[in-house]
Parts: structure tokens; sequence; C-alpha cells
């Protein structure tokens, strides 16, 4: 339980005190009320809206409530003030020990400390990146790479039981035309000229691949028709760009479960399957749709089609599932594969698509909602446009790739754990400008840097102490009495109900706006020490109140650490 959440059970008993007492009435909902940062620091440690929840049911004026329920907790000794503001909100200030029972928690905790139970096992599959595999992973890939593993982290760490999931596009036309993009390559390693054409894939990417073949087959394929060598350089070429897949993602630090085949679903009964569930729910007939918005009525011919019945569970408009030839339509093998997903026993489903994804959203939260007679919810987040730039220059190209930036040559440039970092530095759903130059500042303004810095500043402090014999030691925590100290120790104690929100919220980046919070405020202080030497963490001639300080950024190191955990980034120690 979070410290925010014991002193919501502390106002809960209030209230019930009031009402034991005769001051309210009984039976009043208590569901809505809150125990939350103020708006405004200066107001206090935490605020309340009790008074306000409860005037309307109580039939009393919230300023009233409020005064009373002021008054029972001034009672607790964990709470120093509780003052009413505006029209009834109570704002408390928490005593000193407080803060500093929880640098002591934070310490005993360590890499446990802001692990949650909110999660109770559920089963979680977070599915992300699931890129074509017809190349390299590019930078907008990164992206979601990037956010799909920071969420799966941070799920883990609040308590569900999580799956991370690739799924495999290898069932569609794409893969037909990377087969053929390698039988161009692998003439060209037995010496022809060859020139690709518009739909092919000319990256140098490929010259490794079609010399591979050749180094498998020899010449059984040479200028033979595509019936001879299609199937099996399709499977051959699919593997090989799974292989440099992976490769991206470990670059990456992402370490899939599962990687799931679409074409693992044809010609198996598994999509017959999905379907036939729909259909058995009166959710599939045969029918036509009307003309797409802004084609004229002579550019249309409408065409009997097996349809799902989406518009029945939130969609805008039914989805065709299988074309009026008798083959499947790109939908279909979706809906089987989250039939797959909902089979398999998940209590939660999330996927992370890439902007160019919106229009699928709603027809696929239709599928799963059909499919699992509305038990299962998915979520689908959407990651937006990473547009990388060198200053005032856009990167556009990849030597290797051809025409696009590789997640190689990101954290080629720039490293891992700036790459992770500063992926997670906008909301997912913002576009994310990427300055290679600017990421690599030894400034406040490069985040990672400054969060790095920040740890690796405690670690310097930890070692010079040391040296002098001192290290950290919670008897001595009376030491930390000053309210810049005690304010970083309530930043302290905002991390485990941070976590929790971001799980709850499907937000990662709020982790990364965290740490950068909690960095500012211990350099803030360190700054302050420079001005105060009873602020600064070491003190030669004071080894217990030194033993206390240290305590202190201790617990801030530990946090940092944590956070950066999630986030898949390295807490150094020294830069």
């Amino acid at each position: 339980m979070t410290l925010f959440a014991e002193i919501r059970e502390t106002v809960l008993a209030a209230i019930g005190a009031l009402v034991a007492d005769g001051v309210l009435p009984d039976g009043l909902e208590t569901r809505a009320v809150t125990v939350e940062p103020p708006r405004d620091a200066s107001h206090g440690d935490m605020a309340t809206n009790a008074a306000m929840v409860l005037a309307k049911s109580a039939g009393m004026k919230p300023r009233d409530i409020a005064e009373a329920l002021a008054a029972k907790l001034a009672d607790d000794a964990r709470i120093d003030t509780a003052k009413v503001a505006g029209p009834g909100f109570l704002n408390l200030r928490l005593s000193g020990d407080v803060w500093r029972g929880i640098v002591a928690q934070v310490l005993s905790a360590g890499k446990g400390y802001g692990r949650s139970t909110i999660g109770a096992e559920k089963r979680v599959n977070v599915e992300y990146v699931s890129a074509n595999p017809t190349g390299p992973l590019h930078v907008g890939h990164t992206r979601g790479a990037v956010f799909g593993d920071a969420l799966a982290s941070l799920l883990d760490v609040a308590g569900y039981d999580v799956t991370r999931e690739y799924y495999i596009n290898d069932g569609g036309a794409q893969v037909d035309v990377l087969a053929r993009s390698v039988y161009l390559r692998y003439l060209e390693a037995h010496g022809q000229k060859v020139a690709f054409e518009d739909g092919t894939y000319p990256g140098d990417y490929l010259i490794e691949v079609g010399q591979a073949l050749k180094d498998k087959v020899g010449d059984a394929f040479v200028d033979k028709g595509e019936q001879f060598w299609l199937a099996e350089i399709r499977e051959f070429a699919t593997e090989q760009m799974m292989d440099l897949i992976r490769s991206d993602l470990a670059m990456l630090g992402v370490e899939m479960d599962v990687f799931y085949s679409e074409k693992s679903l044809y010609g198996t009964g598994r999509i017959e399957a999905a379907i036939d569930d729909l259909r058995g729910k009166g959710l599939i007939y045969e029918g036509y749709l009307e003309p797409p918005k802004g084609k004229k009525p002579d550019d249309w011919e409408p065409r009997e089609q097996t349809l799902f019945k989406s518009t029945a569970h939130g969609d805008d408009v039914d989805r065709p599932v299988m074309k009026s030839d008798g083959s499947w339509t790109y939908f279909a093998p979706d809906i089987a594969y989250h039939f797959d997903k909902v089979s398999r026993g998940f209590d939660e489903l999330i996927d992370v698509f890439g902007a160019d994804h919106g229009g699928y959203v709603k027809r696929m939260k239709a599928a799963v909602s059909a499919l699992s007679d509305g038990r299962v919810p998915l979520d689908v987040k959407l990651t937006q446009l990473v547009k990388l730039r060198r200053g005032d220059e856009e990167l556009k190209m990849s030597k290797r790739a051809g025409t696009f930036v590789t997640l190689a040559d990101v954290v080629e440039m720039v490293g891992l754990d700036v790459t992770r970092f500063h992926m997670l530095t906008r909301k997912n759903d913002a576009p994310l400008d990427f300055d290679v130059d600017k990421v690599r500042e030894q400034s406040k303004d490069n985040p990672v840097w400054y969060v790095q810095y920040a740890h690796a500043r405690i670690h310097s402090v930890l070692r010079k102490a040391a040296e002098a014999g001192m290290t950290p030691d919670p008897a001595n925590l009376d030491a930390v009495n000053d309210p810049s100290e005690l304010a970083l120790a309530a930043k302290i104690a905002e991390y485990p109900r941070l976590i929790e929100i971001a799980a709850k919220g499907h937000e990662p980046h709020r982790v990364a706006f965290y740490l950068y919070d909690l960095a500012s405020d211990f350099h803030a202080l360190w700054n302050k020490g420079n001005a105060d030497p009873h602020l600064r963490f070491f003190q030669e001639d004071d080894p217990s109140a030194t033993s206390g300080k240290l305590c202190l950024i201790s617990a801030v190191a530990i946090v940092i650490s944590n956070g950066l955990g999630i986030l898949g980034v390295t807490p150094v120690d020294q830069m």
C-alpha cells in the first residue's frame, strides 16, 4: 500500500469516527474520496476531496464537513496540520517522521521499492513491434519497441503476469516481394546484373541474404521460373529477416517471450474457427458495404461479401472478412490471431501499433469484444512518428537500408540508454523529435544525462564517505530535517503511487517524467549545499549527520535505479 493509500485509509477512518459521533449520517458512499498531491505544493503534502464528495449525500456544507474532518485528523501523529481551503478541500501536511520513515522503507525494500500488487497476477499480453519481416527495423519501429518493452516492464512491476509477444506478418504478399528481391540478390551473387523494379526491396541488407542463398543452393535456382523457387526462398528469406530483427531487438535490449507466425493461421483451420465462433454468435452475414467516402457512384461496384457485424461491438461500420472471390481479407487472420490470444487465457490484451494503424483500432476492439463476450479488454496504443534530426537537418536515409534510418543506425549513433530514455520523453501518441546531437549534450536539457548524472553524483558521494569510514545508517535519520531535505523524501514517497497510476493508464512515459523531476529536486538540493554547509551530504566533522544524509541520497539512488530499470536504461555509478 502506498503512503497516499495509507493516508486515504486514515481519512476514511476519520469519516467513520464522525459517523459514530453523530456528526455525519450513516451510509455515506466514500468510493470517490481521494488523497492526492495538491496542485500547488505550497498548500501541503496531500489534499483530500472528502468533504466535497460527501456534502450532497450528507446534506451539509462542504466546509463544515472539512472542518470537522480536520479536527479528527489533527489527532493523528503523522499529520502536522489539516487546513480547509476554498469551498471545502482539505490540505494535509505530514510530520517529518513520516518522510524519514519513507527513506528507511526505501533502504529496506531496495529493488522491491515501488513494486505493487494491483495487477493481482492478471495475465496480460503485450504485442509490440510486429514489423513485416522484410528488412531491418527502422526508427519508427524503435519507438514502438521501446514503448512496448517499457510498458511490459511497468506492468510486471505493478504485479501483472506479462507476456511479451511479436506477431510475425509472414502471411501476406509482402513476403512474396521479399522473396523476389532476395532472388535478385541471389542472381547478383552469381555475377548477373539485375534491376530492382518499383515495389521490390533494394536495400543493401539483402546482399548477404542473396549470398547465403547461393551458399545453400548453389545455382539450382538460376534462370528458373519462380514456380520453382518462390516458396523455398520465401521461407528462407523470412528466417533470415527474423534473425536480423532479433539482432536489432537485442541491440535495443528487447527480448520477446513469444514470436507468433501469421502464416501458421493459414491452412490450419484457425481462421475458419475464429469466423465460425463469430458466426455462432450471429455476427457473420452476407451483405454489401456502402461505397467508401469520396467515391463517386460510377467508381463503385457493390459486391456481396462475408461481413463481421462489428457495429454490434462499437465499430462505425461492419467489416469484410472474406472477399467476393472467397479469399480472406487482411482482417480475417488478425481476428484469428486475437481469438488465439483470448483462447490462451489472457485477462487483458494490449497492442502497440504505429500511427498509420489508427483506422484499425475500432474494428480490432470490436473483434476482441465479440470473441471474448466482452470479458477481455483490448487497449490499442498508437505510437506517433519520430523525426530524426541532427540540428536543422532531418535524417531520412540509411546506407544499409537505402530508404530509411534503421534502429541499428540510431543505437550506434547515440547508444542504447539514450535511445530508450529519449523515446519515452513524450507520450506515445505525441510526435517526437530526436536530435542526435542534443541527446548527447551534458546539460539539464538532456533528460537521460540529467537523471544518470544524479545517480552518478550520489555514488560519488557514497564512495567519498566510504573512504572516510562513513556509511548510511537509518539510526541517524534525524539529521534529515531541513524542509528541502524532507521535500526530497516526499518526492521519493510519490514513486509507488506513480507506478500504479502509470500501470493503470498504460503510460510508461510517466516514469521518465518522474525520474527527471526527482533528479531535478536532487540537483537543486546539491546546489543548496554549495551555499549552506548544513545541507551538504558529506560532512567530515559530523559522521552522525553524514550517515543520516547518506540514507536520503541512497534512497534517491535506489528509486532512480528502479525507475530506469523499468525503462531499460542503465543506472551508471560514475560519468
